[in-house]
């Protein structure tokens, strides 16, 4: 496996650091949270450049790329805190429409490619813990369609969504992902504000008659885990300027007259953060490749790697985040320095989708342990 990026994949890196950059980076977050959290922001934009369709076949009118291109993408995101949907949407949203490959959702998913429409996965619930075998939202027959009655939390996108791809078990059997438009009746969607101030969504549904059924339980598991893929690209980015800002602060702060860069103590802590970085690199352009080529060489490889790199990525945003904050000092702990931003968005996107723990369980159960 090539662990290093085609030409493509450098030109859409560059370019999207450049935009990000140039809409004004971090200040572009402060504004969105002081604004109330709730919000596209960019997105038409972003849909212009092809990203909101990156991995929507060019049939439905995507750029029909992979997930090796979104992580590149996703990484420059986080490097900036972007509070766009490219996750909740451009990943979970538009896989899930689209992997089941039904009508009803491939139509949904040409308008998520255009940017005329934001799509969001509603799949956890209170109770789950991440298991997507707890479902408890049931969908019961009504006549030649389904009427779903249950509650998700934390729906990524969620209360900017044009359409929901809900999880429920059909007459409490197995799980089925069903379409569900925001003008339903019986769907109720409030926005709740998460520590890092991006929006999600609680959605409850009271007799919510579904517009079509667009996929089963393995369909779920292929959305779930390119959206773990996503997220451990975007903790690539959160942790990489996290750093980058760390080493930047230990060059020009002074103490006893010297740099406190040339501390012994802080540079050895520094060269941990740097190790633990480059080894979620790679397990995250592992996982990414092995998603993009489908069925590894074994059973459950692609599976394996995609927790891997989502466990490596969390547990090493949380270690730069925690050390950025402390080698930053009194500054570090204030609400007006960047760094607490980058240490808030760690911590929630290290939950997202399983946490290291849970993801190390995934991968010790999928190799027999």
């Amino acid at each position: 496996m090539d662990l290093v990026l085609s030409d493509e994949q450098r030109m859409i890196r560059d370019g999207a650091a450049s935009f990000f950059r140039e809409r004004g980076g971090v200040a572009r977050m402060r504004a969105y949270r002081d604004a109330g959290g709730v919000g596209v922001g960019l997105w038409r934009e972003l849909a212009e450049l092809g990203w909101a369709g990156l991995i929507v076949p060019e049939a439905h009118g995507g750029a029909g790329l992979g997930m090796a291109e979104m992580a590149v993408v996703s990484e420059a995101a986080g490097r900036v805190l972007a509070p766009e949907p490219l996750l909740g949407c451009a990943v979970l949203g538009a896989s899930a429409l689209g992997l089941g490959g039904v009508e009803a959702g491939l139509g949904w998913l040409a308008k998520v490619a255009s940017g005329e429409a934001v799509a969001a996965l509603a799949w956890d619930e209170r109770a789950m813990r991440g298991e997507t075998a707890r479902t408890g939202t049931v969908a019961r027959r009504d006549g030649d369609g389904w009427r779903l009655e249950g509650e998700k939390c934390d729906v990524i996108a969620g209360a900017e969504a044009d359409v929901l791809v809900v999880s429920a078990r059909k007459d409490g059997g197995e799980v089925a992902l069903f379409l569900v438009e925001k003008a339903a009746p019986g769907l109720t969607v409030s926005a709740q504000r998460r520590v890092d101030s991006v929006s999600v969504a609680r959605v409850g549904l009271s007799g919510v008659a579904a517009s079509a059924e667009i996929g089963d339980a393995s369909v779920l598991d292929k959305v779930l885990d390119r959206g773990r893929v996503a997220a451990a690209a975007e903790l690539l980015g959160v942790a990489g300027a996290a750093f980058e800002m760390t080493l930047a602060y230990l060059k020009e702060r002074q103490q006893f007259g010297v740099a406190i860069g040339t501390f012994q103590t802080l540079r050895h802590r520094a060269a941990r953060l740097y190790m633990a970085l480059e080894l979620a690199r790679s397990a995250v352009m592992a996982a990414s490749r092995a998603v993009d080529a489908g069925a590894g060489t074994r059973a459950g490889e692609a599976v394996q790697m995609v927790s891997l790199a989502k466990a490596r990525a969390s547990d090493a945003a949380l270690l730069v985040a925690d050390e950025a904050v402390q080698m930053h000092g009194g500054i570090g702990m204030t609400d007006e320095h960047d760094i607490g931003l980058y240490f808030k968005r760690a911590r929630v996107l290290a939950m997202t989708l399983g946490d290291g723990a849970f993801h190390r369980d995934r991968w010790a159960r999928i190799a027999g342990y």
